[in-house]
This record gives C-alpha cells, structure tokens and sequence, in this order.
C-alpha cells in the first residue's frame, strides 16, 4: 500500500498597511498560523516601512510572525512635508505595479483585506485582475467624511468573501449586490485582541509611556478629515478646549499616512512641547498599550473608528468630532459633536455628567460578535474548495421600496 498523501495546506495572505489595521488583523494572522489546514503568507506595506509612521513593521516581527513579502508604496514626499493627494494616487500605482510580483511568489489560495484604505484598494484590484479570490472584513460601512467610504464599497465588489461587523453592514453589503451565501456578519475582529489581552496595570502603563494619570485623562487621536479642508482648524478647536479642561491629562497618538496628515502631527507636537507637564504624543502607542491606556482614561476624543468600535467595550465615553465617522453604528457611550468649540465643551459636559457615567456602565457594544477570528477561518475553510471566481449580481426585492414611495 502506498503512503497516504498529507492534505495540500491552502494558502492565505493577509494584507496589512497601517498600525492599527494590524491591530485589528492580529488575532485573525494567530489563528491562520496556527490552523494545521492553512498556511499564512503575511505582506507588508504603507505607513509600516516608514519611519515617519513608527516604523511599525519591526512590532509584527516582535509578535513573531514572519513577513513573506514587503510593498514599499510611499514616496520621499512623506518626509518633505507629508502625503499629498498626488502621493496617494502614486502609492496606489505602486502597490499595482509591485503586486504582480507577489501574487507570482505566493501563488494564494485566497488574500485577506480589511477596511477601506487606498492602498488595500490597489491590492485588491490587483488580486481582482489576477484572479485570486479576495476576502474583505469590515465591508458595508460608512464614513461620509472620508474619501475612504468609496474605497471600501469599491473593494467590496471586487471581493468574493465578505466578513461584515454588524448584521446591518452585512444588508448593506448584499444591497451593493453581494450575494448572501457570501455576505456573513462575523463581529469586529478588534474586540478579539481586547478580551485575551493582558492589560498592563496603570503603573506599568506609566512606566512605559513616561505619563502620569491625573485626575481625569483623554486618548486623543485626530486624523484628517480627507473630504474637507479644516482638518487642521477643527483640532486646533478641540485643543483651545482641552486647555480649560481642570485635572485633566493628555495621551495623543499621531494621525495616520492620508493628506493633511502632518499638519495635524505638526500642530499636536506644538501642543505637546508646550504643554509637557499634562500631555504626551506617539507614532504609534502599539495594541498593548494603547488597549491597557483605554482601561485608564475617561474617554476617546477625535474621529478616529477605535471610539466607536473599542472603546465601548472598556465601558468608557467617546467624544466623536465631525463627520469623519458619520454614518457608522455608534454604541450609547458614544458622543457625537460638530468640531465647533462651544459642541466640543457641551460634549465634554455630558462625559462627566452623572447621568452619562452611570449609562456607560452597562452599555453594549454592537461590534460584539464572540470569536471573530475562529469564525472567519472556520467559513474561509469551508468554501476553500469550492472557491468560484465568477460573480452574479444579487438584485434586491424593490417592490417593498416601491410601494413605500407610492405611499409618500
């Protein structure tokens, strides 16, 4: 008898591009690496491989994990005086140009995206043209004050596994024409990272961040608003009004590599050479930290989706200024605010009021969807073999839709 053949392991590569998207994707790359079916092909690119960003690649290879390929997208503009619209539109043609390359040495079974970024559009369209099936998390939302919004519903019709963070997401991901048996709401992968995290204490923490908690403190993290061109006048707002704040204390975390973001670094680093005593500022804090300096703060305050989708499960408020994340499902310990400064100081008001703090206690967190990461691999497993390019468009009932209009 001749020996059995061992199982041909499938071949998943996950992209990532930015610290906090790997954040997101970190249990999800554990548990691909550590199914016996699968073998992980791990790319790195964008803000990762540069150094005015963090440098954040060298954090994926302190968690071990090994980086099959690295895409180096960015210009030299980045450290002239910051990203450009131009500079963005090169990145993409970058990222096209150099993925061909890879798709060739990996040969994937299948390539992981997640959200909305240019440079995960590029790669996804790439992937498209290559005919390597695609599986996108995070499809089916929206943020109207980013041009990120189209981004993702453009990666989302070029994609044939979809892994949506809401039940509401996933309706609107199948309304883009997305089949249903395609479509599957498997919560937000972050909140994987959050419950099997081991959360520094506040010493610890402090130790680490050279920062010592006031009476009160904030997180803040501010990042352009890329569809508008008061980016900059809507932070310098919220620090005239962080200024009055009484006790309170500062973590900041730089913006991240979209136009308009280095004026926004710029201002904080201003802000924060003047005011050493109460504030800090980091390119990037990494998950534990930044997680274990939620468990400590009283808030979130920005645009950035990390107040909407993490912090309430630390049972904390969010300050959410502007329209960045608007049209996002938002958990009640989320405060929502013009970037005007009297909105600002009103939503501060309503944070420390009584009433608020004793809400967020037992607030839910609608992203909650239990083991993120193992559902995801269990479904990638399960249509492994099965995986069919072609694509038919899944046109929804309008009959409900019309007869509504009828009725005015």
């Amino acid at each position: 008898m001749g020996m059995k053949k061992a199982n041909k392991k499938h071949k998943i590569a996950v992209i990532t591009g930015t610290r906090a998207e790997y954040w997101i994707l970190k249990p999800l790359i554990n548990e691909i690496k550590n199914d016996p079916d699968l073998k992980l092909q791990l790319i790195v690119t964008g803000a990762h491989l540069v150094r005015e960003f963090g440098n954040t690649v060298t954090d994926i290879e302190k968690d071990g994990f090994d980086i099959n390929e690295r895409i180096d997208i960015l210009t030299s503009s980045v450290t002239d005086g910051g990203i450009t619209n131009s500079d963005v539109s090169v990145a993409m043609g970058n990222a096209m140009i150099n993925a061909p390359g890879v798709w060739e040495r990996l040969n994937p079974d299948v390539v992981v995206v997640l959200g909305d970024r240019y440079e995960i559009l590029a790669l996804a369209a790439s992937a498209h043209v290559c005919r390597i099936p695609v599986a996108h998390i995070h499809g089916g939302e929206i943020t109207e004050g980013a041009f990120d919004d189209a981004f993702r519903h453009a990666i989302t019709k070029m994609s044939h596994f979809h892994f949506t963070a809401t039940e509401e997401y996933r309706k609107r991901v199948v309304q883009l024409g997305e089949s249903p048996d395609r479509v599957f709401n498997t919560g937000a992968l972050a909140l994987d990272t959050i419950k099997t995290l081991k959360i520094l204490s506040k010493k610890e923490l402090e130790k680490k961040l050279k920062f010592t908690f006031n009476k009160h403190n904030v997180l803040v993290t501010f990042h352009p608003v890329t569809l508008e061109n008061d980016s900059a006048i809507q932070l310098q707002n919220l620090l005239s009004v962080l200024d009055k704040l009484e006790e309170t204390h500062i973590i900041f975390t730089k913006a991240n590599a979209d136009p308009g973001g280095s004026a926004i670094n710029k201002i904080i680093e201003e802000y924060v050479s003047e005011n050493l005593i109460k504030s800090v500022v980091f390119s990037s804090m990494g998950h534990l930290r930044y997680f274990s300096a939620m468990q400590y703060v009283d808030a979130v305050v920005g645009n950035s989706s990390s107040g909407i989708i993490e912090a309430p499960s630390f049972k904390i408020g969010t300050i959410n200024i502007g329209d960045r994340q608007k049209g996002r499902m938002k958990a009640e310990s989320v405060i929502d605010c013009t970037p005007a400064k009297n909105d600002i100081i009103k939503a501060f008001k309503k944070l420390y009021s009584e009433n608020f703090q004793t809400k967020i206690k037992s607030v839910s967190n609608p992203y909650d969807g239990q083991n993120t990461a193992r559902k995801i691999v269990y479904i990638l497993k399960s249509k492994m073999n099965n995986l069919e390019l072609k694509k038919e468009f899944y046109d929804i009932d309008f009959k409900i839709i019309d007869k509504e209009e009828a009725n005015g």
